[in-house]
């Protein structure tokens, strides 16, 4: 695979939860490049989380087809899981979890551990360099649980910047985050892009978008009704105009 290969194809792709009346997805078309920034816009249940699940090979595909990193997500879920980090939206934990920030940010290397080995140096290094890039290192020997919000989800990003994914899926990573934190997150996620991670964002926060082009994904219904390049100062104002929201 080139750098000019998509990451990401998509082709008239349906899927649906189990028990629905009808695809929460319906069609879809979308191709993105290795290094890209999109942001995913659009009302509350247009279909942003299901995009990314679909993505993750997390829901069944009905009809169409979806290919990630060259692996077709109908048959090879894991290997396509291997290489995407999905930070999911407003996932806590109970105060009682039994795991300090370092076993959880841990877990994101499992994928590539298998199931029989002991972590090796270069595991702890790759969970070192996670909690340094979100300035948690400190945190290595607290309980998960014991953390705040904002805390938990620098926790959480780690873990999937801990695989060294080729892809980032995330889900309103900034809704527990204060200003300087998603300024700071925002940078980091610029700095990953340039070197050719793709990022694919579902937010409603835009004050904090990196100064770098920008691709936005406008999602009515289960469809993609709009698809362009924005200037990030742009891209609110994009999104309110593609799908009919006025401030």
């Amino acid at each position: 695979m080139t750098a000019a290969d998509p990451v990401i194809e998509i082709e008239d792709a349906y899927t649906a939860y189990e028990g629905a009346d009808r695809p929460t997805l319906q069609g879809i078309t979308l191709s993105i490049r290795r290094g890209e920034f999109v942001v995913v816009g659009g009302p509350n249940g247009a279909g942003k989380t299901t995009l990314l699940e679909t993505i993750n090979g997390m829901l069944p595909i009905t009809h169409g087809r979806v290919c990630v990193c060259g692996y077709n997500v109908k048959g090879d879920g894991v290997p396509v899981r291997c290489r995407v980090g999905y930070l999911l939206q407003n996932f806590s934990f109970d105060p009682l979890t039994p795991f300090t920030v370092g076993e959880v940010v841990m877990m994101g290397r499992y994928g590539k551990i298998g199931l029989f080995r002991k972590p090796g140096p270069e595991d702890r290094e790759a969970v070192f360099r996670s909690l340094t890039l979100l300035g948690i290192s400190d945190l290595v020997d607290r309980p998960i649980g014991q953390l705040s919000g904002g805390q938990q989800q620098k926790v959480l990003l780690a873990q999937n910047l801990a695989r060294n994914p080729e892809i980032l899926l995330l889900d309103e990573p900034f809704s527990n985050l204060d200003i300087f934190s998603r300024e700071a997150i925002n940078r980091l996620l610029s700095r990953l892009a340039g070197e050719g991670v793709t990022v694919v964002l579902v937010s409603h926060a835009f004050d904090d978008l990196p100064d770098r082009p920008v691709r936005v994904v406008v999602m009515m219904d289960g469809r993609i009704v709009l698809d362009r390049e924005s200037a990030p100062g742009s891209v609110a104002a994009v999104i309110r105009g593609a799908s009919g929201i006025h401030a």
